[in-house]
């Protein structure tokens, strides 16, 4: 038998409410980089209001973390939820693009840190229904760019991709990937940790959503982009790299899911992937970045 593409790491689930400082009912949807000397793990938690916060870990290892006293961000102002946050390294500083729901619906804010204790709201990027932002870790043609999820009737639950030449300006929109009829993520697709950059092209991870009789299943995927034109899809994996499998991504909060905001590519040519199962607990992975790629270039459907 083949073994598994995304090799779990056996004492998952990595971080639990049980394990965080202050009253949580979740731990899940985190984004991870590499900091110094230590892995940085920014973590959505729900409260019992049902509304949701961002907390900070850390870890020497990226498997064993402990977790910041106090939360990292907060909802502020006329904010409900701060969510699912994705954190790019680019020009000297951490870019965080997370979810902020409010009465006028959801919307991507932008915050920056250097050392993740001060922090700087810098603006918000989006107008409502938008979410899964991720920031390429690279200019293009001297404008920032980032891959997102609106939602429209014409077009549901596709990702595109947006130019900005101050990352408060976005615009030069495309669509890019679609979601594929009777396959595995045909309902709806999103971006997940930020793009990764190989020899080949961007290497993404994103999540892919199939509706079945008993509810829906959120999967994860990969797509390589071109490495000068990321707007140019090379190719798309057809199968899932990861799907719910252990009890604790099979049921919780939301049952059947594993969620990916994060992952960091090691000198060794393997990356971990983090996700969170059943938007209730944090696990990890590693898998051959290779063998991510060789997905997308052999193994291709289209991406629209």
């Amino acid at each position: 038998m083949k073994p598994d593409i995304v090799r779990r790491y056996a004492h998952n689930p990595i971080l639990t409410k049980a394990e965080v400082p202050y009253p949580v009912e979740t731990v899940h949807n985190a984004a991870v980089v590499r900091h110094e000397n230590e892995y940085i793990m920014l973590f959505r938690s729900h409260l019992r209001t049902g509304r949701s916060i961002i907390g900070l870990a850390r870890s020497p290892d990226g498997f064993h973390f402990t977790c910041d006293p106090e939360p990292f961000l907060t909802p502020a102002g006329t904010e409900f939820s701060v969510e699912d946050p994705r954190v790019t390294f680019l020009e000297g500083e951490y870019l965080i693009a997370y979810s902020v729901y409010s009465a006028d619906g959801v919307q991507i804010a932008l915050a920056k840190t250097s050392n993740f204790r001060q922090v700087d709201r810098f603006a918000l990027i989006t107008e409502a229904d938008y979410r899964n932002v991720v920031i390429f870790p690279e200019k293009f043609d001297g404008l920032y760019a980032r891959l997102d999820r609106p939602h429209s009737e014409i077009a549901p639950w596709s990702v595109w991709i947006s130019y900005s030449p101050d990352l408060r300006f976005w615009g030069e929109s495309q669509l890019i990937m679609r979601p594929v009829p009777y396959h595995w993520d045909e309902m709806k697709i999103g971006p997940g940790a930020p793009p990764i950059k190989t020899e080949q092209g961007w290497l993404s991870i994103y999540h892919g959503v199939f509706r079945t009789m008993d509810g829906s299943v959120y999967r994860l995927g990969v797509a390589l982009h071109d490495l000068r034109n990321p707007a140019r899809i090379v190719g798309v994996s057809d199968s899932w790299i990861l799907q719910p499998e252990d009890p604790w991504e099979i049921s919780g909060y939301v049952h059947n899911v594993v969620f990916t905001c994060g992952a960091v590519a090691e000198s060794d040519g393997t990356v971990k992937i983090y996700w969170g199962g059943a938007d209730t607990v944090m696990c990890v992975g590693e898998a051959n970045i290779s063998d991510l790629v060789a997905l997308c270039l052999d193994h291709a459907r289209p991406a629209k």
